[in-house]
């Protein structure tokens, strides 16, 4: 849970570490649109939070097939 919060922290605003790289890296290309681009996988990951959420068995099925 703490990965997938974290990995949502780093590509919204205000903070949007990972936009700001990309930005120092291609500065011919506007914030606003890096914004737009990144909308898709910041959805994915409210979706994969929410069904962490909701299913928290997603997550921690392979570990018990392994050692339980």
């Amino acid at each position: 849970m703490i990965v997938v919060v974290v990995e949502i922290g780093l590509i919204t605003p205000p903070v949007g570490m990972n936009l700001f790289v990309i930005r120092a890296q291609q500065p011919d290309i506007a914030i606003a649109t890096l914004y737009r681009g990144v909308t898709p996988f910041l959805v994915a990951n409210a979706v994969l939070f929410a069904l962490l959420l909701a299913f928290p068995d997603l997550a921690l099925r392979l570990p018990r097939l392994l050692f339980g």
